[in-house]
């Protein structure tokens, strides 16, 4: 199993993983789960990966297949208006014009060959739009519509070698965590299931986990939130990473942490630590001595005071 989380914050997003993989107690191993991905200057991704190892490798070569198979640089698409976000998105204005830009010029021949005006290029135009190709790492606009292509991705994996693993009793699925930003759009944290739909983190729920999130969860609740620093929040996943990796041995280091400031389309901090880093020992101890602490300072109840 897995353990991996990433924090929405109004200054940027942090993201932390593990990296144990287990296929039983007799066969351990450590695989990255925190990729990142620039397909292009004007937008920057990460993807945590957890559940089948096999999907989710499956899922990266997919992606990795897709923006190599783009036929050249091409320019990217305008970007959306400041004002708009991930979570909703305008109509496509009627005279926009289809990638490539007006109708094709054979249907414009053929129009003033029978001596009658040429189409109105918009209608043209939009029916070009409708017929692309759903939109990839690449050409996505918005940050949904990228989290949209890993879950149908992940889908396509996951339905082709499910009734092959059934057969042996295990499962394909896999879940993901998408974070990044497009240049014009807001950065985010998108949840994508083993299903392919996704939810957004919000300033209400600002954290994503996927994997063995519950032993994690508690001070995320308490003290996580959009608010806090760059630097506090990486603390914070990672003493949530360390509390999980002490209750569940299927979660353990290296323990991976990346920082992405908002606006900026690039990772400002990266680290690896290994088992047995200052950083996660010290990590340990200073939170064991808070709970401790907190345990003294805890109201007493009423039969200790007065006791008989």
């Amino acid at each position: 199993m897995t353990y991996c989380v990433a924090h929405w914050l109004d200054t940027g997003l942090v993201f932390a993983t593990d990296s144990r993989t287990n296929a039983g107690v007799d066969y351990i191993s450590t695989y990255s789960k925190l990729h990142v991905l620039q397909p292009a200057p004007d937008r920057l991704f990460v993807l945590l990966a957890a559940g089948n190892l096999a999907t989710t490798q499956a899922v990266l070569n997919r992606i990795q297949r897709d923006l190599h198979g783009q036929a050249g640089p091409s320019e990217p698409p305008p970007p959306p208006t400041p004002t708009q976000t991930s979570a909703f998105v305008e109509a496509t204005p009627a005279g926009a014009c289809a990638p490539g830009g007006v109708a094709p010029e054979a249907d414009q021949l053929g129009s003033a060959d029978l001596g009658m005006s040429a189409p109105d290029p918009a209608p043209v135009a939009a029916k070009a739009l409708g017929s692309t190709t759903a939109p990839d790492l690449l050409s996505a606009r918005y940050l949904f519509e990228a989290a949209d292509y890993i879950g149908r991705t992940s889908v396509a994996v996951q339905e082709q070698f499910a009734a092959s693993l059934r057969r042996s009793g295990a499962s394909a699925q896999a879940s993901f965590i998408l974070g990044g930003q497009i240049q014009g759009d807001q950065h985010g944290l998108y949840l994508i299931y083993p299903q392919g739909n996704a939810v957004m983190a919000t300033r209400d729920t600002p954290f994503l986990q996927i994997g063995e999130s519950k032993y994690g969860k508690p001070p995320l609740d308490f003290v996580g939130h959009c608010g806090l620093s760059l630097e506090d929040a990486a603390r914070l996943c990672l003493i949530s990473q360390v509390i999980t990796h002490r209750s569940n041995l299927t979660v353990g280091p290296p323990f991976e942490l990346a920082l992405m400031p908002a606006n900026t389309l690039r990772i400002s901090r990266r680290i690896k630590l290994d088992k047995g880093a200052p950083e996660i020992k010290r990590s340990a101890e200073v939170w064991a001595g808070c709970m401790q602490e907190g345990l003294q300072r805890l109201p007493r109840f009423a039969w200790e005071e007065g006791p008989l």
